[in-house]
């Protein structure tokens, strides 16, 4: 007997719109607890779009977010990030100055307690939490694979190294949910292979539930439990990969271009 998935993210009728442009146009899904689900489609299909609106970083125009059983809306992101979300973005946003372990324990500052007058004088708890934090960071670093580098500034890392690093900021915040926007841009076949080994290694380690946005369809094909199509910001099909992949409107709006 198969056990009950729980709910952990519900978009319910989300539309976006940009003047003119129906960017996101009534989208409704839901992602269980523990899933790796992926959002495919063409580009422009309102991928990234729909994940800012879930991230706080643009309001949907109509419909509704909710996170567990707590509509997160109209909330901004920090508040969202608080909740449990954490994203990863297309275009890397690492401080490419600072070294590995800095960037995650910039990340990690966000999660201590330490009021702004105790920071600023170096008062305790600070030198205890910012021990805490730099352990923390350093266990984040070891789980991603770069822990014999925390000391090189990220500018300095490969691609796909700062992919790796950029999930550690994000697993940082200790989120239930991650969101990762096209992971395996510009990786090669073999980078591409051990990313989904490692989003897979990764949801098992830290129950986590992960959604992600991507391009290279056989990765999503073999990495999600589900797969969620965008074409001009509809849903157009949802189910598991075996399904989606013989569904003819998907076929004809975004599997037939891979030829």
């Amino acid at each position: 007997m198969n056990p009950i998935k729980q709910s952990i993210l519900t978009i319910e009728q989300v539309t976006r719109k940009f003047g003119g442009l129906v960017a996101v146009d009534q989208v409704s899904f839901v992602v269980n607890e523990r899933e790796i689900f992926g959002v495919i489609g063409p580009n422009g299909a309102g991928k990234t779009t729909l994940f800012n609106t879930i991230t706080g970083l643009i309001a949907p125009s109509s419909g509704k977010v909710f996170y567990a059983d707590r509509e997160i809306t109209n909330l901004r992101p920090h508040q969202i990030a608080q909740c449990g979300i954490a994203r990863t973005f297309q275009n890397i946003r690492l401080f490419g100055e600072l070294s590995a372990l800095e960037n995650v324990a910039i990340a990690k500052h966000l999660q201590t307690s330490t009021g702004l007058f105790k920071g600023i004088f170096n008062l305790p708890p600070t030198p205890q939490q910012e021990k805490l934090t730099y352990e923390g960071a350093r266990e984040l670093l070891d789980l991603v694979g770069l822990s014999d580098r925390q000391e090189v500034k990220a500018k300095n890392f490969a691609y796909g190294d700062q992919r790796r690093l950029e999930i550690a900021r994000a697993l940082a915040l200790k989120p239930q949910l991650l969101l990762l926007d096209e992971p395996a841009a510009g990786m090669n076949p073999n980078e591409k292979g051990q990313l989904s080994e490692f989003i897979r290694d990764l949801r098992d380690r830290l129950n986590l539930t992960i959604l992600l946005i991507e391009h290279h369809v056989p990765l999503v094909m073999g990495l999600c439990d589900r797969i969620a199509v965008l074409d001009f910001g509809q849903l157009i099909a949802i189910g598991a990969p075996e399904i989606v992949k013989s569904d003819r409107a998907v076929i004809e709006a975004y599997l037939g271009d891979e030829g």
